[in-house]
């Protein structure tokens, strides 16, 4: 049964996995029929607490909220009393004295989430937290792979580029292992964590064996903001040896899909062929996010209100 509040996939069962994939289902048909004004939440309020940029994530937030008839209130940190020395604590105390029902955070400390939940009384959920994870994106990604594919055991999954640094590659890992995939990493060995084998992943040797049979190609953005040295001589360099063209494809299973979190360097993760090509999900991972933060908020509600959420 999922709980108060969604801080990681590290804790979160496969059966509650899925339970949020399959209530997503019903909301994804929603969208389609350009229902955008519902009642299930209605009279709750829903927070973005955020300490770092975003688009997508934000965005979805804010529009799964609004969507369900959901009270929004949208929180920068540039613009938030954290610049006259507020600490987190303090401005969970703060948001709890006003109602909220949810706060979604994301912040550049891993553990933040964490923190927060176990301060407040509301439900908090990870919008990603430093390298740790990031919940909802890997969630968005299992819809796009389910919606394909139909089960995860056996689905042999490839993830290529800053892993090190990336909390979706983490979130991405620990699920996709629950629900029976297969995960193989592929990265220079300074974009690696050490160790990352203990947790379920193959580390491939070549970009040929990372993508052999693959049935899901995932790239992910170098992330240089995150980057302090030089972890490789360029990112020609990378893209050459490191990143995915569309000759590159014919390693993976022929009926493979291409899924990125965004934002994309074209001509780096991927080449612009590859983004745009018939089998890429990039952009339908993005409406999928708004359907899978949907079914979360409802049922993360649904929890606060003893199963009586609006229906």
């Amino acid at each position: 049964m999922l709980g108060k509040d969604l801080l990681g996939l590290y804790e979160t069962s496969a059966e509650d996995i899925l339970a949020i994939l399959d209530t997503a289902v019903g909301m994804k048909r929603l969208l389609t029929q350009n229902l955008k004004k519902l009642p299930h939440l209605q009279g709750r309020t829903v927070t973005t607490l955020f300490y770092e940029n975003s688009t997508r994530t934000r965005c979805s937030f804010e529009l799964a909220a609004k969507y369900l008839g959901a009270g929004t209130v949208n929180i920068s940190a540039s613009s938030s009393s954290v610049q006259k020395g507020e600490t987190l604590i303090d401005t969970g105390y703060t948001l709890d004295a006003m109602k909220n029902d949810i706060i979604v955070i994301r912040h550049p400390m891993g553990g933040a989430p964490r923190l927060l939940a176990s301060h407040v009384r509301a439900s908090v959920v990870n919008g990603g937290d430093g390298i740790n994870e990031h919940p909802t994106q890997a969630l968005l990604d299992f819809y796009t792979m389910r919606e394909k594919f139909g089960a995860f055991k056996g689905l042999k999954v490839a993830i290529l580029g800053d892993i090190k640094h990336s909390r979706v590659a983490k979130s991405n890992l620990y699920g996709l292992t629950k629900l029976g995939a297969e995960v193989t990493l592929f990265a220079p060995g300074t974009l690696l964590p050490q160790g990352i084998e203990e947790l379920g992943a193959k580390v491939a040797r070549s970009r040929e064996e990372a993508l052999a049979g693959a049935n899901v190609v995932m790239g992910l953005r170098i992330q240089l903001e995150r980057m302090h040295g030089g972890l490789f001589p360029s990112l020609s360099e990378y893209a050459k040896y490191y990143g995915v063209a569309e000759e590159h494809l014919r390693y993976a299973d022929k009926d493979c899909i291409v899924m990125h979190p965004g934002p994309v360097n074209r001509g780096v993760e991927f080449t612009s062929d590859v983004i745009d090509a018939p089998e890429s999900k990039i952009c339908e991972q993005v409406l999928n996010g708004v359907a899978v933060r949907m079914a979360l908020l409802f049922l993360l509600c649904k929890n606060r209100q003893g199963g009586n959420a609006n229906e």
